[in-house]
């Protein structure tokens, strides 16, 4: 953000109202404009012209996911009436339609323009919000409960503490973003147990997001000697805190 505090709180407003204003629409022009599109359309899985084709829900999703309403049913409502005001044919606003269409759409496209917008956001912040014109990355890592299906607890178990049955799904977020923008450049997830679960493990699996010069900031978690080594094989430094130490 600006350096100057009454810059960047005109900052921050501009983007809360944008937030506010933003419908399907709008992310739909944006997904289809020239700095996306190429990529989108790399992307798209093979489907019928439905009434919600993969673009088209995607950008509902998105509406959907930004909205203080985040039912289903406010999707498809405003969808119905952007399509009535377009002059287009009325449609129904049952959800069931929108919901398969959700669920239909291939993983790999939502991550990979997550990473691509990330990636274009952060090349585009000025200068000035870097620090001595350097990039700097957080590291952090998190944990999210996950509808208590078969699928999500075979890949994604509860924790041992709890009862069997009686529990959700667990998945561990690492996640790399951009400090000067707030972009999410990369994230990876995994279990909460089992080999390879921790996030150190995640970590790694996406340390190719860093390049060289930039600099990763984080918390003691991160603070071992083999992460400072691969770091500083990419030319990358590290800066995390210290453990505290109770006897010292």
């Amino acid at each position: 953000m600006h350096p100057s505090q009454r810059a960047c709180i005109h900052q921050q407003k501009r983007v809360r109202t944008h937030a506010l204003i933003s419908d399907s629409y709008a992310f739909f022009n944006l997904l289809t404009g020239p700095e996306c599109l190429d990529q989108v359309e790399s992307l798209l899985p093979e489907h019928r012209e439905r009434l919600f084709p993969p673009t088209e829900t995607l950008s509902m999703f998105l509406a959907q996911a930004m909205s203080a309403d985040r039912s289903c049913q406010k999707a498809v409502d405003d969808a119905a009436i952007k399509r009535l005001m377009g002059g287009l044919p009325i449609c129904s606003t049952h959800t069931g339609a929108y919901s398969r269409a959700r669920q239909r759409l291939p993983l790999d496209m939502v991550s990979t323009l997550a990473r691509h917008t990330g990636r274009m956001m952060g090349e585009r912040t000025p200068d000035t919000w870097h620090w001595r014109g350097r990039s700097v990355r957080l590291v952090d890592g998190a944990t999210v409960a996950l509808p208590d299906t078969a699928d999500n607890q075979a890949v994604y178990p509860q924790p041992g503490s709890q009862q069997p049955g009686l529990g959700f799904p667990l998945c561990r977020l690492v996640s790399i973003i951009c400090l000067a923008s707030g972009a999410l450049l990369n994230a990876a997830m995994g279990p909460c147990q089992g080999k390879g679960s921790d996030e150190q493990s995640l970590l790694r699996s996406i340390l190719g997001t860093l390049e060289s010069g930039d600099l990763l900031l984080g918390d003691a978690f991160y603070a071992t000697y083999f992460l400072l080594c691969a770091l500083q094989e990419s030319g990358v430094d590290g800066v995390f805190s210290q453990r505290s130490n109770p006897t010292g």
